[in-house]
């Protein structure tokens, strides 16, 4: 796309996102999260593989997978530059539904929407207030290499603007990572020494600036690849950082609080607990994840074991909606299931057959989305020779878990 059409779609009036009331309704206070029950293997709903391999390239692996805020869909990234977003049929009514299995040749369904990239995807990420029967709010951010940041339409796949960055030569550079704020006004992205932080309301190439080296020389090095704002609205955002370490600053001023050391590779995800008082890093060629107590930030409380230490793959966790257990992905195919008050493990299954790199909870019901896949290098004479890819590799699955209901303590 020419730059004067993309000036042209930022001059648009419906690139604008209305912002939306963050007031939750006593009906939304009521909602009892369902207990879901780790004990038992949850049960693989839906399976989709064989439309990352119609492209040229024969190991279209996938690289992440994210919820949508509403729970309507889901987003996946992959290797071909491409994102593709697989809409939750309802109750399983589909009559596009097919019967479920790994070992299935059909996938359960077609994604909805497949919009490609141009180049290598850094990041995406979801408008916090995004509801399919909103379209004015159904968009996600996408980062690419040597791209600006672009806004899609969520519904027809189209270009709603985009979020420059220019250098010091005034040549267009990409950002590493990319999150909307709470109140989703913001968006801050990540890149070298630097964090830019753009008016979602005001696409095109202004924005805020802020290194994340203090005058004398302390602070975050390296770039920055993971963003993550603190849940409570309590206006902190976490950095993560190639250079193994992790920042913690104020939104409103970018006022660095403290730096934490201690993994062993670049960092690669950030997430706050719900209740805002702990912190989880993950980083590449790190078995560990770490919880980090941000009210003393002088040690770790606990290191969570995952099988990451031989990849420089971003391997996502996500924790469940109720805040009590995490489940992070590995290279051994297999899900672990953390109980976050004791750091103890609870459970785990096998979800692939190769890297399982993302984990994304369902907002609100009893499910889950995994992605998988991995570089795989072939020999010169083997070039012309098919993979022979398993229905259980390069692969993306809908978990469902058994849950108990049961009734809320009354205040």
């Amino acid at each position: 796309m020419g730059e004067e059409e993309r000036q042209e779609e930022n001059e648009q009036p419906n690139s604008h996102i209305e912002p939306t009331e963050t007031s939750e309704s006593p009906n939304k206070q009521e909602y009892e999260w369902p207990k879901i029950r780790f004990d038992v293997p949850p049960h693989r709903t839906y399976h989709f593989h064989k439309q990352f391999r119609t492209g040229p390239n024969p190991n279209n692996f996938l690289k992440g997978v994210k919820w949508s805020p509403d729970g309507s869909c889901f987003l996946t990234s992959s290797e071909d530059n491409t994102l593709r977003l697989f809409s939750l049929p309802d109750n399983g009514s589909s009559d596009q539904v097919t019967a479920c299995s790994s070992a299935s040749e059909e996938d359960s369904y077609a994604a909805e929407l497949v919009v490609s990239e141009g180049e290598s995807v850094y990041d995406f990420c979801w408008y916090p207030y995004m509801s399919a029967s909103d379209p004015v709010t159904s968009v996600f951010a996408t980062t690419t290499r040597d791209h600006p940041i672009h806004l899609w339409d969520a519904s027809s796949g189209l270009l709603r603007c985009t979020y420059r960055a220019y250098d010091a030569v005034d040549e267009i550079t990409a950002a590493f990572s990319i999150s909307f704020n709470p109140a989703g006004t913001k968006l801050f992205a990540g890149y070298n020494k630097y964090v830019r932080v753009f008016d979602v309301h005001r696409p095109g190439r202004d924005f805020a600036q802020y290194s994340t080296l203090q005058g004398n020389r302390e602070g975050q090095t390296g770039i920055i690849s993971a963003i993550a704002f603190c849940p409570t609205h309590s206006g902190m955002l976490a950095t993560g950082s190639y250079s193994q370490t992790t920042a913690v600053y104020r939104e409103d001023n970018m006022e660095l609080l403290y730096v934490l050391h201690g993994q062993e590779g670049g960092i690669t995800q950030v997430q706050f607990s719900k209740d805002g008082n702990y912190l989880y890093t993950g980083a590449r060629k790190d078995p560990y994840i770490m919880c980090w107590d941000i009210r003393k930030a002088v040690e770790v409380v606990y290191k969570l074991y995952r099988s990451s230490e031989y990849t420089n793959q971003r391997i996502a966790f996500d924790i469940e909606p109720s805040g009590r257990h995490l489940a992070t992905g590995g290279q051994d195919g297999l899900v672990h299931i953390y109980d976050l008050q004791t750091g103890q493990w609870v459970s785990g299954f096998q979800a692939a057959a190769d890297t399982v790199n993302g984990f994304s909870f369902h907002p609100f019901l009893p499910m889950a989305t995994s992605s998988s896949g991995h570089r795989r290098f072939q020999i010169p004479e083997d070039d012309d020779e098919d993979l022979h890819l398993r229905g259980d590799e390069n692969c993306a699955s809908v978990w469902s878990f058994s849950y108990d209901i049961t009734a809320g303590e009354q205040s």
